[in-house]
């Protein structure tokens, strides 16, 4: 298994994977939205995506990074906003090694972290976001205010 920085040219490969994590969180999007979303965040590089792959080439999973800064530490830090697998890909270490370059891509920018949020009854993600060094957080809540569609859009 290969994971790599998607580029333009994987965006066709990355858009089924991307829809099946919509389709996963039960908000499926139009192919021509999800095509248009994939293409702005590849050429703006505004998030980081990372691609595994399989010996033959066949995309297996990805995880899309944005970056943010920590007041606190006053360093970059990563979110790790988005992971999927696949699912026949599912239980062959594809989220680790995801997981993994992820944690390579945090280290070699020089952020003090990456932090994620998953849903509270994915007990198999918390433990493999455990068994890889990630913390829970017991002190913060997180808050989200959603805001009217007019403003969210571009």
């Amino acid at each position: 298994m290969q994971v790599t920085q998607a580029r333009l040219a994987d965006e066709p490969m990355l858009r089924p994977l991307f829809a099946a994590y919509l389709q996963f969180y039960q908000v499926p999007r139009a192919d021509a939205e999800i095509r248009a979303f994939l293409e702005q965040r590849l050429q703006r590089g505004d998030s980081h995506i990372l691609l595994a792959r399989d010996e033959q080439g066949q995309a297996l999973g990805f995880v899309q990074l944005y970056p943010l800064f920590s007041s606190l530490a006053m360093r970059p830090a990563w979110l790790l906003n988005d992971l999927f697998v696949a699912p026949p890909a599912r239980r062959q270490g594809v989220a680790q090694a995801l997981l993994q370059a992820a944690q390579a891509l945090g280290l070699a920018s020089g952020a003090c972290g990456l932090q994620l949020e998953t849903a509270r009854d994915n007990l198999a993600a918390q433990a493999l976001y455990e068994r890889l060094g990630f913390v829970r957080d017991e002190q913060f809540f997180t808050y989200w205010l959603a805001l009217p569609a007019a403003v969210c859009k571009e």
